[in-house]
């Protein structure tokens, strides 16, 4: 059972910087693409960032600029920098991959996501 902990939410000013990690368990048993997620209360869950096998990134255009997603070579590992953090980026924050196969889960650009880690809370002041 593929297992995601997604680590290092926090409270900052506007402006800051953070850096969120997500742990992937069994990481064979992941697909090529992997993403990090948000979702604030009343609102559906959206994209913030996805790379791919080949390492190709895609960025909500909120986000283009001033947060990074990234992997470790062995895949294991997933993060977000995250720069110049502003009062609308706060939200839950979620890590997801998919599975390697070509169907169920959830589609979002070109990936279809499978797992899901817990969601680590990020607050921005004004």
């Amino acid at each position: 059972q593929v297992r995601l902990v997604a680590s290092g939410g926090d409270s900052v000013p506007a402006g800051g910087s953070l850096r969120l990690s997500c742990s992937i368990s069994d990481y064979t048993a992941t697909g090529s693409c992997m993403g990090w997620f948000r979702q604030v209360p009343g609102k559906e869950r959206e994209v913030v960032a996805m790379i791919y096998g080949d390492g190709g990134t895609i960025y909500t255009d909120s986000v283009k600029g001033r947060f990074t997603i990234s992997r470790d070579s062995a895949k294991t590992d997933l993060y977000l920098q995250m720069n110049n953090l502003q009062p609308q980026d706060s939200a839950s924050y979620f890590c997801a991959a998919s599975a390697p196969v070509s169907t169920g889960g959830t589609p979002y650009f070109g990936c279809r996501i499978h797992y899901w880690g817990q969601g680590t809370q990020v607050t921005v002041s004004a």
